[in-house]
């Protein structure tokens, strides 16, 4: 039952919440510290996942599985890749509630949505079940909608729909596609479905030949729900005004969390269960990743707003992470994994950085700012620190999951990876461009004369962020000795499936040559 436990003790807390009276300063006072114990304990639950996790064993681990709802299962379980997962949920969570402690208008249904949104996400990772996992996958939508479309900014309702249709469209496709393949294996279950064989041979449609036959167009399918979801280039747009527009504590969520899920579904789904589709779309995806490095670090480039700037990098970032799967070998595949960690401490840093000026200035422009080092040293040195990090700095975790992302893309496709690493470059380029319009030179403008450094409450949030960009950047093997067994276990049956598929293909082009 841990993994049960882990999953809905923030719903408990969401309903301990729901039974609070009254809308005064107690009733608040209450409601934050419900929220931050609930989340908090959810974490130290969560840790004995890890304790009782076997890294050696790459197969799913303290599985729960019963009967569920017309012949469906709830069954739950991790395995190297979504145990790691789930830790970043627990972890963040409690910082992301910390952050909100400043909230005034309806607190406590704040609380409640940011509560019951970490059941859903954590659900995501543990759900062994197709329909479970949908299940998830989607309900996680409802309370990031109303998070941004409540609580946000001038234009929140535009950008909560435009989150929610982009993010609810494309996943209307995996649902037809898991119909197809309830139909054709008569299960939901995805430990058996990893083990199916989908069929593969080239078939006409419209007078068009699919090769890879089945395997493409599920992959397809499920392509266009998690690559919005990341997102990729160019179904990237929502991501921008949501991030804009969130109140910074779901930004913090966004970035740091909601976006692995499309990762995560390309690792869980895409890859192992559709390798044929992914060798025949491989490498249009690895090309549309270094696009989106390309281009993403160059409109964050020009952008006046920080929290915009910070949103296109994450596009960019991203671009790496689906490059390093999508080179199907282990390099790319465990530097996918740590990039998305390690984007998990360093963009939900970067959103909270520019939360904190905002709590004082009431605006993200970055020209309404400029030596901030004079009045705010320590904040200085935390925001030249995750500048550094986004960088990909050694010493840092960023500097880990590029390097991995970039030498597995060079065994697939060396000038995907050449391409990719400008990205690098351009990367160094805004990040230090927004640090030094921020924060070094004169402090000049009259506002920020009187500006106050971090509180003690702001640096305590800070420190975990800190510590764990800088020890999975020093010592790596954290992830990697957890994540490489469930990877390797993962990509030798993909990469099998796709030699005998190129194979087959060779045999048939030089049987048409023969023929011809």
């Amino acid at each position: 039952m841990l993994l049960s436990l882990v999953t809905f003790l923030p719903s408990l807390g969401a309903l301990a919440l729901l039974l609070l009276r009254g809308d005064d300063a107690a009733s608040r006072r209450n409601a934050k510290w419900i929220a931050l114990a609930t989340t908090t304990i959810t974490f130290v639950a969560s840790l004995f996942i890890l304790a009782r996790f076997d890294s050696t064993n790459p197969g799913f681990q303290l599985v729960e599985q019963r009967a569920w709802l017309l012949g469906l299962q709830y069954k739950l379980g991790v395995d190297g890749i979504s145990v790691l997962f789930v830790l970043l949920t627990t972890f963040l969570m409690p910082l992301v509630i910390a952050s909100a402690w400043d909230v005034e208008h309806r607190l406590k249904e704040y609380m409640i949505a940011f509560l019951l949104l970490e059941t859903l996400m954590i659900g995501v990772f543990v759900a062994l079940d197709l329909v479970l996992f949908y299940l998830f996958f989607e309900g996680s939508l409802i309370p990031m909608f109303l998070i941004i479309g409540i609580w946000g900014g001038q234009n929140r309702i535009y950008a909560a729909f435009k989150f929610f249709l982009y993010t609810f469209l494309g996943s209307v496709f995996m649902l037809v596609a898991m119909v197809v393949m309830f139909g054709q294996t008569g299960t939901t279950d995805i430990p058996t479905l990893l083990t199916y064989q989908f069929p593969s041979e080239s078939i006409r449609i419209l007078n068009i030949t699919v090769l890879g036959g089945m395997q493409t167009l599920l992959f397809l399918a499920f392509f266009a729900s998690f690559a919005v979801k990341m997102p990729m280039w160019p179904v990237h747009t929502w991501l921008p005004d949501a991030h804009v527009q969130a109140p910074t504590a779901g930004s913090v969520v966004l970035a740091a969390i909601l976006l692995k899920m499309g990762g995560y579904g390309f690792l869980r789904f895409s890859l192992p269960m559709f390798p044929v589709g992914s060798e025949v779309l491989g490498p249009l995806v690895l090309w549309i990743s270094a696009i989106a490095i390309v281009y993403a670090s160059l409109v964050a480039l020009v952008q006046s707003d920080m929290k915009k700037l910070v949103a296109y990098s994450s596009v960019a970032h991203m671009g790496f992470v689906t490059m390093g799967i999508f080179a199907a070998n282990q390099q790319g595949v465990d530097g996918a994994v740590f990039q998305m960690l390690s984007h998990g401490f360093i963009s939900g840093a970067l959103f909270l950085i520019v939360g904190v000026i905002y709590d004082r200035i009431h605006t993200r422009e970055i020209a309404a700012y400029g030596g901030l080092v004079n009045r705010m040293p320590v904040y200085a040195f935390v925001f030249l620190l995750f500048t550094m990090g986004n960088v990909g700095l050694p010493g840092t975790s960023g500097f880990v999951g590029e390097f991995l992302t970039l030498a597995g893309a060079y065994q697939a496709n060396t000038w995907v990876a050449v391409v990719a690493t400008t990205g690098v470059i351009l990367s160094a380029s805004y990040a230090l461009w927004l640090y030094r319009r921020v924060v070094l030179g004169d402090l000049v403008k009259d506002t920020l004369r009187t500006i106050q450094d971090m509180t003690g409450r702001e640096k305590l949030i800070f420190a975990p962020l800190v510590a764990m960009t800088i020890l999975l950047g020093v010592y790596p093997s954290l992830v990697t000795d957890i994540v490489g067994p469930a990877t390797q276990a993962m990509l030798g049956p993909v990469q099998d499936a796709q030699a005998a598929f190129e194979a087959q293909t060779q045999v048939a082009q030089v049987e048409e040559g023969a023929g011809e």
